[in-house]
C-alpha cells in the first residue's frame, strides 16, 4: 500500500473516530444539572472553601436544589432537598453505590476493599452481612454493654471527683468525650484501654501515636488530592500527598496488624477474650480465605475511623445546645427526674422511657450532621436525577446539612426545637447517618452511647456556660464537622454523682 493511501485511511479514521468521540460525549453530558461557570483546568473546585457545606449552600442558592460541579476533569453533582435526596436512595440506590476512588483509598483504604471504599457487589455485601450479624448486631452490641458502661461510668466518676467542691468548676468536655469513645471502642475491639490513670505508659504512648494516625487521615479524606481531579497533576506530588498517604498506612497496617498478632498469642496461651478480633479470629479458622488479616485490619479501621469521632462530636454539639437553652436542659433533666428518679442512676436499658433526651439528640444531629455532606457516591452507570442526566462515574453529594434546614420541611428550621420531634414521622426525616444500602450501620452503637452519657452528665451534674454570653457555635474544618471553638462549661456535682462507685 503507498504511503500516502495509508496516511490518508490513517487519518480519515482519527477523524471519524474522534467525531464519534465528540458526537458520544455532547449526548453523555447533555441536560446536565445547572452549575457556575468553569475555570481552565481546575474547573470549580476554587469553591472548595471550607466549611464545603456551607458553599454549596450558598451556590444552591442560585442554581437550584440539584446543580454541576467540576472539580478539575471530574463531574460533581450536589443534591440539596430532601426529595431529590430520597429519588438518588430509592430509585438510583444500586446505581449510587459506588464509592468514587481516591488516591486514599488506594493506601489508607487497603486498595478499595475496606467497608466503606469498596465497590458495590459481592464483597461489598460480604462486609456488610459481617459488620451488621458479627460486629454489630444487637447481640454482639449487648455482649459489650459493660464495656459502655464502665467507660461512661470512668467518666463521670472522674468529672465527679473534680467538681466535688459544691462550687462550679471550668471543664474541657471534648478530650474527654474522645477518650471515653475511643476507650469504649478499642475495649470492644481489641479489650484494652488507652487512656486513664490504670493504663500501662506502653498503652498511652501507643494511643497518643493511633491518634495521631487517625487524626491524619482524617484531614487527608474528602478532596484534598489535585490529582483525583485533575491528570496532569498526577505527575507532579507537589504537596508531597503520596508519600504521606504511603507512609501514614505503613503506620496504621503496623498497629492494626499488631493488635491481631496479639490476639493471636492470647489464644494459644489462655484461650483468648471476648473481643471483635478474637471473634473475627474465630472465624478465620473456618473461612481463611474470606477472614483474612487484611479484611479484619479493614474492619477495625473502619469502626474507629466512623466510631470515636463521630460519637465525641456530635455530643457536644448537643452539650453545647442545652448549654445555650437552659429551659430545654430543665425539661432533660425534669424527664429523668420523674421516669429514673434520683435514688438510681440511668441504665442503658433505661432509655426507650426518655423520649424527650432522644429528641434532643435528634435535633442537635439535625442541625449539626457528623458528616454534613455524607460520604460521595459514584455513578456505576447513566442515570437521571431530578429529570437531569447523570453520566456513569459522577461523583454525588447530598448536602444533609441544608436538607435539614429545609423550610419547606422543617418549621422554624433554624431554630433548636426538640419538641418537633414529638410529631410522629419527624424522626424519619433524618438523615444524618445516610440512606440507602450504605447508609452508617453504626447508629443502634451511636444511640446507645450517647443516650447513656448524655443522660448521665444530666443526671450527675449542673451545668451552665462560662459567661452570659451564647456559645460559638461555628463551625471547624474536618469531616466530622467539630466546633470551631472546644466546648467549655461550669459544671458542679449534684448529689446523685455519689451513687457512682456502686454503679
Amino acid at each position: 500500500m503507498a504511503p500516502s493511501i495509508y496516511y490518508f485511511l490513517l487519518a480519515l479514521s482519527f477523524l471519524i473516530t474522534l467525531t464519534l468521540l465528540l458526537r458520544f460525549q455532547s449526548r453523555r453530558f447533555k441536560n446536565l444539572p445547572p452549575g457556575p461557570p468553569t475555570l481552565p483546568l481546575i474547573g470549580n473546585l476554587h469553591y472548595l472553601k471550607p466549611p464545603p457545606h456551607r458553599t454549596f449552600a450558598a451556590l444552591a442558592a442560585s442554581y437550584g436544589d440539584i446543580m454541576s460541579l467540576w472539580f478539575g476533569n471530574r463531574l460533581v453533582v450536589v443534591v440539596s432537598s430532601p426529595s431529590l435526596a430520597q429519588e438518588c436512595f430509592t430509585k438510583n440506590d444500586v446505581v449510587l453505590a459506588n464509592r468514587p476512588r481516591f488516591l486514599t483509598g488506594k493506601y489508607i483504604f487497603y486498595n478499595y476493599t475496606t467497608l466503606g471504599s469498596a465497590s458495590y457487589g459481592d464483597h461489598w455485601r460480604n462486609l456488610r452481612r459481617i459488620t451488621t450479624i458479627d460486629v454489630l448486631s444487637n447481640h454482639r452490641l449487648n455482649s459489650f454493654l459493660e464495656i459502655r458502661r464502665d467507660e461512661t461510668k470512668r467518666l463521670i466518676e472522674k468529672l465527679g471527683n473534680e467538681t466535688s467542691n459544691g462550687e462550679f468548676v471550668k471543664v474541657s468536655l471534648r478530650s474527654r468525650l474522645t477518650e471515653m469513645t475511643f476507650n469504649g471502642m478499642m475495649r470492644m475491639i481489641s479489650g484494652k484501654r488507652y487512656y486513664g490513670d490504670d493504663v500501662d505508659m506502653t498503652d498511652v504512648e501507643e494511643a497518643k501515636q493511633f491518634r495521631e494516625i487517625i487524626t491524619e487521615i482524617l484531614s487527608l479524606l474528602g478532596a484534598n488530592n489535585k490529582g483525583d481531579f485533575m491528570p496532569l497533576a498526577k505527575l507532579f506530588d507537589f504537596d508531597d500527598l503520596e508519600k504521606r498517604l504511603k507512609r501514614i498506612a505503613k503506620r496504621a497496617d503496623s498497629f492494626l496488624q499488631g493488635l491481631i498478632e496479639e490476639h493471636r498469642v492470647a489464644a494459644l496461651n489462655n484461650g483468648g477474650a471476648d473481643t471483635m478480633i478474637f471473634h473475627l479470629l474465630k472465624l478465620q479458622e473456618t473461612q481463611p480465605e474470606y477472614y483474612s488479616d487484611l479484611m479484619i485490619k479493614g474492619l477495625i479501621q473502619a469502626m474507629l475511623l466512623a466510631g470515636t469521632d463521630t460519637s465525641a462530636v456530635s455530643m457536644e454539639w448537643v452539650m453545647a445546645e442545652l448549654l445555650n437553652h437552659p429551659e430545654v436542659m430543665k425539661k432533660v433533666k425534669h424527664e429523668l427526674d420523674t421516669q429514673i428518679g434520683k435514688e438510681r442512676l440511668l441504665e442503658e436499658q433505661d432509655l426507650s422511657k426518655l423520649p424527650y433526651l432522644q429528641n434532643v439528640i435528634s435535633e442537635s444531629l439535625r442541625l449539626h450532621p457528623p458528616a454534613p455532606l455524607l460520604l460521595p457516591h459514584s455513578t456505576s452507570e447513566d442515570c437521571t436525577i431530578g429529570g437531569y442526566n447523570i453520566p456513569k462515574d459522577t461523583i454525588v453529594l447530598t448536602n444533609a446539612w441544608l436538607i435539614h434546614r429545609d423550610p419547606k420541611l422543617w418549621a422554624d428550621a433554624e431554630s433548636f426545637k426538640p419538641e418537633r420531634f414529638e410529631n410522629e414521622g419527624e424522626a424519619n426525616k433524618l438523615i444524618s447517618f445516610g440512606l440507602g444500602r450504605r447508609a452508617c450501620p453504626g447508629l443502634g452503637l451511636a444511640q446507645r452511647t450517647m443516650g447513656l452519657t448524655l443522660g448521665l452528665l444530666m443526671q450527675c451534674f449542673e451545668w451552665k456556660r462560662v459567661s452570659e454570653e451564647k456559645l460559638d457555635m461555628a463551625e471547624d474544618k474536618g469531616i466530622a464537622m467539630p466546633m470551631k471553638v472546644p466546648l467549655e462549661a461550669l459544671c458542679k456535682a449534684l448529689p446523685t454523682v455519689d451513687g457512682i462507685t456502686k454503679y
